[in-house]
Formats: C-alpha cells, sequence, structure tokens
C-alpha cells in the first residue's frame, strides 16, 4: 500500500480496511471497499493544493534519478568528477543511448534510503557537482550528442565548504554552458526543482514537469520564514502565493509541457510513469532535432530572456 501522507490519511485507512477485508475471507467486501479508496483518491488528486503537491513531490518512494536511467536509458556510463577537486555524488551523469539515439544524461540523486541520502548529499550538489555537470556538457557539445537533464533537488548545499570553493560561480558556469550548446536540450523537474540548483541542470530548449513536481526560488517554508518568520504554520500559504506548480509555470511560460502522473501520484505507478516520461522526452528530442546549433542557441535564448513576461501583458 506504500506510504500514505497526511491528506491521504481516510483514503488510507480504507485500503488497510480492504487488506484486512482479504485476509478475513471477504472478497467482496474488499472490492467495494477498494472501489471506494480509488473513487476518493481519485477526487482528492484532482484538487490539490500547492502545499499538498509540495508533499508529494517530497514523497519518499517517489521515484528519483536512479529509477529513471535504469528505466530510460541503456548502455549507460556514468563519468565520475570535476576534474578540478572530487566527485560530487549529488549529481550524476554520462553517456548512454535513449530510443537508440546517444545522449549525454545527467541529473539530481537523491538516494532512497538513510545510507544513500548521505551519500548523495539528499541532491544538493556542491561545486564540484555543477563542475561535473559543465564538463558532461561541454563533451555533449564537442560531440554532437543531445542532453537530457533530470532535475530533482531541493537546491544546492549552502553549506561553508561549498561556499568557499565558489559555489554561486560553479552555478553561474553551468548556467552558462546549458545556455551556450549548439546541441538539444530537454530538461525534466521530476520533484523539486529548487533555486538556481535546479536553473544549473534546467536552462534547456525545453523544459518538462511532472505534474505533482514543485519548481522555485526558494522552498515554501523558506518563503514563510523570510516573509513572516514561521517557516510551519505559514508553509502552505506561501506555497500558495509562489506560483511552484506545474499548471501555474505553464500558463507563466515557466515550462513548456506537463508530464501527468497516474492517479495518487508517480510514486503508485513507477512503471507508468516511466512511459509517460520517455515519450515525452522522445517527442521534445524529434521537435528540436532539426534546429542548427544557433537555432537552438536562439531558441534558448529567447525562451529564458522571455520569463516573466506571460501572465502580466
Amino acid at each position: 500500500m506504500g506510504e500514505w501522507l497526511d491528506f491521504e490519511r481516510q483514503v488510507g485507512a480504507l485500503a488497510k480496511s480492504a487488506a484486512e477485508a482479504r485476509a478475513a475471507g471477504a472478497p467482496e467486501e474488499a472490492a467495494r471497499l477498494v472501489e471506494r479508496a480509488d473513487r476518493q483518491l481519485h477526487d482528492l488528486y484532482s484538487r490539490l493544493t500547492p502545499w499538498q503537491r509540495t508533499q508529494v513531490a517530497r514523497h519518499p518512494q517517489r521515484p528519483h534519478f536512479r529509477h529513471y536511467a535504469q528505466a530510460l536509458f541503456s548502455e549507460l556510463e556514468l563519468l565520475g568528477g570535476d576534474r578540478l577537486f572530487g566527485d560530487d555524488m549529488a549529481i550524476l551523469g554520462g553517456l548512454a543511448r535513449f530510443e537508440g539515439r546517444a545522449v549525454v544524461v545527467m541529473g539530481h540523486a537523491k538516494g532512497e534510503d538513510t545510507q544513500s541520502r548521505l551519500r548523495h548529499n539528499f541532491g544538493m550538489a556542491r561545486p564540484e557537482g555543477y563542475r561535473k555537470a559543465v564538463r558532461l556538457l561541454k563533451m555533449a557539445d564537442r560531440f554532437g550528442l543531445p542532453v537530457i537533464a533530470l532535475v530533482d533537488t531541493a537546491g544546492a548545499f549552502p553549506g561553508i565548504d561549498a561556499e568557499e570553493r565558489g559555489q554561486a560561480e560553479a552555478i553561474a558556469r553551468s548556467t552558462e554552458a546549458s545556455l551556450a550548446l549548439g546541441v538539444p536540450m530537454v530538461s525534466v523537474i521530476l520533484g523539486e526543482g529548487g533555486s538556481g540548483g535546479a536553473v544549473a541542470l534546467a536552462a534547456a530548449n525545453k523544459v518538462l514537469m511532472l505534474e505533482n513536481a514543485i519548481y522555485s526560488v526558494i522552498s515554501p517554508e523558506g518563503c514563510a520564514s523570510i516573509l513572516w518568520r514561521d517557516g510551519n504554520s505559514r508553509s502552505a500559504d506561501a506555497a500558495d502565493a509562489m506560483k511552484i506548480t506545474a499548471a501555474d509555470l505553464l500558463r507563466l511560460d515557466v515550462i513548456d509541457r506537463i508530464v501527468y502522473e497516474p492517479v495518487g501520484g508517480a510514486h503508485r505507478n513507477h512503471d507508468e510513469m516511466f512511459g509517460r516520461v520517455r515519450s515525452a522526452i522522445a517527442a521534445e528530442l524529434d521537435m528540436l532535432n532539426g534546429l542548427d546549433p544557433e537555432a537552438l542557441r536562439t531558441q534558448r535564448r529567447n525562451r529564458f530572456l522571455g520569463l516573466g513576461r506571460a501572465g502580466f501583458a
């Protein structure tokens, strides 16, 4: 049944009762309860608030980079290190094949359990992670390989060691390298797209976003702590005001396409989610395939210079 979020408790209670009825040898009652739970889940997810979507985006069972890498790419060869300091495990990337074509793939790795989350620093990269991304982007440009970036981070790591090694400069260089690419680049916001740590891998020709992902300059908790000195009880208010959902960002032209999730979120059906992401990426790459390097740079430049204009004219 998986882990239920706070706002899903009633659905979770019905699912638990259905399991108990099934174990007690009452299949008809179990089926009735399952049908009722499915109806409630569908109704609930048809009207999620921005704060509820934030919770779904952070669900511990939501698929992350490793899951998508295994499902979408073949012959994946991860490349380590930035050739300057070290190998940051919060950003992974390398060479692979996607639908038969050679590509460079990169993304934030959050980890799936306590040990792996610590190893990947919860997807919050240090400067060497973004310099690794720059290295991969330059390699893609040199060999004419499309770039696929899978974004899922609460933000770049804010620790003193990261600042000492030039965190802001590294993020800026990664963004600059993305904008200068002469090959197609497609980015997908899988869960959290937080601040410059996300933009560094999302300055792409096409930015896709999962239905229940979030994308913003700061987390709702961070925004609430700044505006109201209350990062707990006012987080939902901040999420409402910030326009962090896929629907809002599509209307504002910050993203190009919403990839819709199975009812109940991507964590409820990994395989279906992988298929939808695969189809969306393939469609965008096909549309970009005929553009020459200068056209790709111009399209990317115009796209980002135009951010913030839609919806306010």
